[in-house]
């Protein structure tokens, strides 16, 4: 393989694995601070694609401030189905919580899928390109700047919400409750206010991805299947929970669906990421960057 061929593939690599971390950062974060598996997370990818168009074609707002409107309106609506679904499970049901709230989010994520069909119907909802022109990465490739754009603005996502979580009081609280529920309550941090807040900050995350992407994947009621996919295949191969680790493992799986599409073509470089997957959790069942194998109903 020529040099060129390879430095290539390592770019397209690095910008699709952007991406991908920012959705399995949103999803390592629920499971890691709520212990939640969340299988809606690709709902609220596809809710940011329509309110970035919607803020595009109904308010007439740049591409930038849609995807800003997209952001705050997946916050919100993460934080009320949080407080208005997942926190009265919580109450009633404190021993069956974990397996209910897997069952429930399987269920958010039809309800979710159904409303926006019965709402904005089966139809492609999109953008031709948020701003035009080419961006020359090399002699040989030159990439959209919808594209650069999006994989800047998931980097920014990620590192502002990096330091959120570092330098932040609320951040500290999130990464306490995470390490340990029980000793974060007995210092006075509000259990029920950092679960609102993580959730609505993980489907942030995700609206953010969806928006982002909206010139390349146009908006419609089915379209978080894939993103959720590669997002679950990030957070198992990393360690589930492992917000860090999330974040290389996005990369990482997208430098593997990227050279195993060159070499294998298209259809093939899913069967590879699986096998790679089932290899790397035979030898390490914790992940690569786990430490430990804990069954979820212990936590």
């Amino acid at each position: 393989m020529e040099f060129s061929t390879l430095r290539d593939l390592f770019i397209a690599g690095i910008l699709r694995g952007g991406l991908y971390a920012l959705m399995a950062l949103g999803l390592a974060l629920v499971f890691g601070v709520m212990n939640v598996c969340h299988f809606a997370h690709g709902e609220f990818y596809m809710l940011g694609a329509y309110m970035a168009f919607f803020a595009l074609k109904t308010f007439g707002l740049n591409p930038i401030l849609a995807i800003l409107f997209a952001t705050l309106v997946t916050f919100i609506i993460g934080a009320l189905v949080e407080r208005g679904v997942f926190y009265p499970l919580r109450r009633r049901t404190k021993e069956e919580w974990v397996m209910n709230t897997f069952l429930l989010t399987v269920g958010l994520s039809f309800v979710l899928q159904n409303l926006a069909l019965l709402i904005w119907k089966p139809k492609y909802r999109g953008v031709p390109i948020y701003w035009k022109g080419l961006v020359q990465i090399s002699p040989t490739m030159g990439v959209a700047i919808d594209r650069v754009i999006g994989f800047l603005i998931a980097i920014m996502a990620i590192g502002i919400f990096w330091l959120f979580l570092r330098g932040t009081q609320m951040g500290r609280a999130i990464r306490a409750v995470s390490q340990d529920e029980r000793g974060a309550m007995l210092v006075g941090i509000d259990l029920d206010r950092i679960h609102t807040l993580t959730f609505g900050l993980s489907s942030m995350l995700a609206g953010i991805a969806g928006a982002a992407l909206l010139p390349i994947t146009q908006a419609y009621p089915a379209m978080g299947t894939g993103p959720l996919n590669a997002s679950w295949f990030v957070v198992i191969l990393v360690g589930l929970g492992n917000v860090g680790g999330s974040i290389m493992g996005g990369f990482i799986v997208g430098m593997l669906q990227t050279f195993s599409y060159y070499f294998l073509k298209l259809g093939w470089q899913d069967v590879f990421s699986l096998s790679m997957l089932i290899l790397i959790l035979l030898f390490k069942p914790s992940g690569l960057f786990g430490t430990e194998v804990k069954g979820i109903l212990e936590r």
